[in-house]
């Protein structure tokens, strides 16, 4: 509440430094923030509610518009959800978990490269946004070829995947894997001994690693202050830790740590792709699970056995024994958890989604208080929130 030798100003939710629909009601004493109170929920789309009346199957292209820059890391944390859930994790094809894996890390590139993006625009540096933009067309190119979307791209299903690779795919892949290594050393080239970027983003929006902790913060806004923990290391998945990566801190806990620790992190998820395009042998793609599993196009069209059992599946989903269950992956943006309770039927009795943008937006009033409104720009900016994941 405004005293009368400060004053309240409304930040968004139309601002374009808010990185989606977000409205923070500042408290200011001059360009002194003395508070900050997020208000969300401006895109609330009940994809929780909805889930409710989808078979398990029909959830999944709702996942993808949750962080809607990281559609795949989505679908993983979900499908892996419903194979606990079902007790077929061992199941899934060899094949199946090196492409998940590689194509994980593929959207942790796709999701850095926009955060750095907007987070280098939103402080002034126009090069950077148009760089960075140029090497995701790339991967969003590679999106298309697999799913044949974009953007919302949908290719991990219950039991592995929908397809296998196309023709061309790995060629492309280490032709990108090969030239990210360059296109990095010019990001930092441009912005890490940059006087301007050091001033706007060193000792700013600063947070330990005791208050992170309390908070909940987790993925590179925690290892920005110096917490060791990667789901992928300590809680593996999809065969993680049969790879060989580093996990990525530093212990200034400000926004210029937070920055350093992101970009190396993509260093990091080139040296896991490289090791997956090495295992990349031939084999089945779908887990032999016919209760779970579509059948083959082949089988579909070529008896009447393949195409009622096609149609019994997409029409009436499968029956998981009632139970409950969480799985949380490393996304993007931090924890991704899925808890999921089944009764019985086709369709969950409950979803409920622990996104990491929500928990990680709790750490913004305490990063913000007593430093410049200009700063604010530059602290959301460092916690790369999505507002489609924060809302559901």
């Amino acid at each position: 509440m405004a005293t009368k030798d400060t004053m309240t100003i409304n930040m968004g939710p139309q601002h374009p430094s808010t990185h989606g629909v977000l409205q923070l009601v500042l408290e200011l004493d001059g360009e002194i923030v003395r508070s900050a109170v997020p208000h969300m929920g401006f895109l609330h789309r009940g994809t929780e509610k909805i889930a409710e009346n989808r078979t398990y199957h029909q959830i999944i292209p709702l996942t993808d518009r949750l962080d809607y820059l990281a559609p795949m890391s989505n679908n993983l944390g979900y499908v892996l959800a419903v194979e606990k859930l079902l007790g077929i994790t061992d199941s899934i094809p060899e094949r199946a978990n090196v492409i998940r894996v590689m194509l994980a890390e593929l959207t942790r590139i796709k999701s850095h490269l926009v955060w750095l993006a907007t987070h280098a625009l939103d402080i002034g540096a126009m090069t950077v946004f148009l760089y960075a933009f140029r090497e995701r067309e790339r991967i969003m190119d590679l999106y298309e070829k697999v799913s044949g979307a974009r953007m919302t791209s949908n290719y991990f299903r219950v039991g592995g995947l929908s397809a296998d690779l196309p023709e061309g795919f790995e060629k492309e892949i280490t032709s990108f894997i090969d030239d990210m290594p360059g296109c990095l050393d010019t990001y930092e080239g441009l912005l890490t001994g940059n006087k301007i970027w050091q001033s706007r983003t060193m000792g700013v929006g600063i947070i330990e690693a005791e208050d992170a902790i309390d908070i909940g913060l987790s993925g590179s806004s925690a290892r920005g202050s110096g917490i060791d923990w990667d789901l992928r290391r300590d809680n593996p998945y999809s065969g993680y830790e049969t790879y060989d990566f580093d996990v990525v801190t530093r212990t200034d806990g400000d926004t210029f740590s937070r920055y350093k620790v992101r970009l190396d992190e993509m260093r990091q998820s080139l040296r896991i792709i490289r090791q997956t395009l090495d295992r990349l042998a031939p084999g089945p793609v779908l887990a032999d699970e016919p209760k779970v599993c579509l059948p083959a196009k082949k089988d579909v069209v070529g008896s009447i056995e393949g195409l009622i059992h096609h149609f019994k599946i997409v029409s009436e989903g499968f029956k998981p024994e009632p139970g409950e269950i969480y799985q949380a992956i490393e996304a993007p943006k931090g924890e991704l958890g899925y808890y999921l309770i089944s009764d019985g039927s086709s369709k969950p009795f409950r979803m409920k989604i622990r996104p990491p943008s929500f928990v990680n937006l709790q750490a913004l009033p305490q990063m913000v208080e007593g430093k410049l409104l200009a700063d604010v720009i530059a602290i959301i900016g460092t916690l790369d929130i999505v507002l489609g994941e924060i809302d559901r």
